[in-house]
């Protein structure tokens, strides 16, 4: 089997994997609109008070939402994804197994994550997207290009989003237990990535210093695209930028912690 064919199938897998938990799935849908639901009218009060509160009109803040709610899951923001099993075998010495595979260790978690995400865009966060639709006004764009392009900046988001939590799993090696830097990797990605808030709505240097942040890449940088507030192109290159930054540091970490085979239980 080729490199290319591997990956496909273990990113197949992924989603396969994923999709045999339909109570799990059906359970975080109802939670992703009950949030929705909440964030929304939480929203509508606040753009009562400041209209076009960061340049957002109330059709566009409710949009804002409910994309916030389908790629919550997709993009493991607040984690689920992967690296919660790779922190796991880390910690135990199970990753001695991974590494003795004939492929590539970042590739095959990518793979499989990619497969998770897709997944979890699909069943989980279609459903809350279409009916928050149905249920508030929005502010959808009417023409196929710009929905091509969203789709893009969501693709190029899985791949940030990855080298986030890749990063993470990897200090296990060091702290024996990634659990506290998974927490502070979530609590950073929602603060940073615009789930609670849109970025645009932060003031001053604040504001400048999150939107050119990794975590922009993840819901900020495709709202923008989606709400006709930025360009593809330019999108695309930032987020593209980061997520090479991302798995090449990864990377380097990666052959700098196998080297040490600094491994709890192994």
């Amino acid at each position: 089997m080729g490199a290319g064919r591997l990956y496909a199938a273990v990113a197949a897998g992924g989603f396969r994997r994923y999709a045999t938990y339909r109570v799990a799935t059906a359970a975080g849908v109802f939670t992703n609109t009950v949030f929705g639901l909440i964030l929304v009218y939480t929203y509508l009060a606040l753009w009562d008070v400041r209209p076009h509160l960061g340049g957002y009109d109330r059709a566009q803040a409710v949009t804002y939402v409910w994309l916030g709610q389908a790629c919550l899951a997709a993009l493991a923001i607040g984690g689920g994804g992967v690296e919660d099993e790779l922190i796991e075998r880390i910690r135990t010495g199970d990753i001695a197994i991974d590494l003795y595979r004939p492929a590539d260790l970042q590739l095959w978690w990518l793979a499989g994550d990619l497969g998770r995400a897709v997944f979890q865009l699909l069943g989980r966060g279609v459903a809350p997207f279409v009916l928050g639709s149905l249920l508030f006004p929005v502010a959808l764009p009417s023409d196929v290009l710009t929905w091509t392009a969203f789709l893009g900046t969501v693709l190029l988001a899985m791949l940030v989003s990855f080298g986030i939590r890749y990063l993470v799993a990897l200090s296990t090696f060091w702290l024996m237990d990634g659990r506290g830097a998974l927490q502070m990797m979530m609590i950073t990605g929602f603060f940073c990535s615009g789930m609670l808030l849109p970025l645009n709505v932060f003031p001053g240097a604040l504001g400048d210093v999150v939107r050119v942040l990794p975590w922009s890449s993840l819901l900020q940088a495709p709202a923008d695209v989606l709400l006709g507030r930025a360009g593809a192109l330019g999108t695309y290159l930032f987020q593209a930028a980061w997520a090479v930054a991302l798995l090449l540091a990864g990377r380097l970490l990666q052959s700098v912690a196998t080297r040490r085979v600094v491994v709890q239980g192994g």
